[in-house]
């Protein structure tokens, strides 16, 4: 992995910061793309040995004239692109007779619309180096929904026949696309979850407790190397078996 060139939007917080470190653990140029850019690196993180090797970029993965900016930035300083990581997203949680239309477009133009944004933005320069590993993230609630949550289950489930529509489009440019689909996670976002969600998430887990961001970040790295070449169009649930 040592060099590789890595983007990970929503990468400096929660899951998607887990993620950046562990490309930067593995020797990789990490680019973290995020609306509100640390204001120093120590705020990101203690070890600035790692965080050292991350650049930060304020790109709104909403807007596609900023998205094509960026990685165009990307491509022409580092002459190659090697893994996205779309983890960037949003919760705006209401139940559905009361959830606003702003919230609904929300959640879907940062969760679902910048996914097609970043992959629109990055395919160009993959397809002409003619490898590439695209990486989404997804969620539980995508497969299996969740009261309350009716912008972000729509949103995540959109990402499965995003990702697998993607995938057999560039299969013949030896691009993988693959979907992880985590479930409970302890993350900022989860813990704005009700006491009462929380306690139903992990009574139906079969592990019987929630996941950390470095396990999901374990198997994102594990899409980017060489032991899932041959595999694409895949979800892969990372969810202690709440899903089964």
């Amino acid at each position: 992995m040592k060099d590789k060139v890595i983007i990970v939007t929503g990468g400096i917080r929660g899951i998607g910061k887990a993620i950046s470190l562990a490309f930067a653990g593995q020797g990789c140029i990490v680019y973290a793309f995020g609306r509100n850019i640390p204001q120093s690196k120590n705020e990101f993180h203690e070890n600035n040995d790692l965080t050292d090797k991350i650049n930060f970029m304020q790109v709104d993965v909403s807007n596609l004239e900023s998205v094509t900016s960026a990685i165009g930035e990307i491509a022409k300083k580092e002459g190659k692109i090697d893994v996205l990581v779309n983890n960037a997203g949003v919760t705006k949680d209401n139940l559905l007779i009361r959830m606003t239309e702003s919230d609904w477009d929300t959640v879907i133009d940062i969760n679902l619309k910048g996914s097609f944004n970043c992959i629109k933005a990055v395919s160009r320069t993959m397809m002409s180096q003619r490898s590439g590993r695209i990486i989404n993230i997804g969620s539980i609630v995508g497969t299996i929904g969740n009261p309350g949550q009716v912008n972000y289950s729509a949103s995540k489930s959109g990402m499965v026949g995003l990702t697998k529509s993607v995938a057999k489009e560039l299969a013949s440019r030896n691009i993988n696309v693959n979907l992880i689909s985590p479930g409970y996670v302890d993350t900022e976002m989860t813990g704005k979850l009700t006491d009462e969600q929380k306690e139903f998430f992990v009574n139906n887990i079969p592990l019987k407790r929630v996941a950390s961001t470095d396990e999901i970040a374990d198997v994102v790295l594990f899409f980017a190397g060489d032991g899932a070449k041959y595999i694409t169009g895949q979800v892969l649930h990372v969810d202690g078996g709440l899903a089964m």
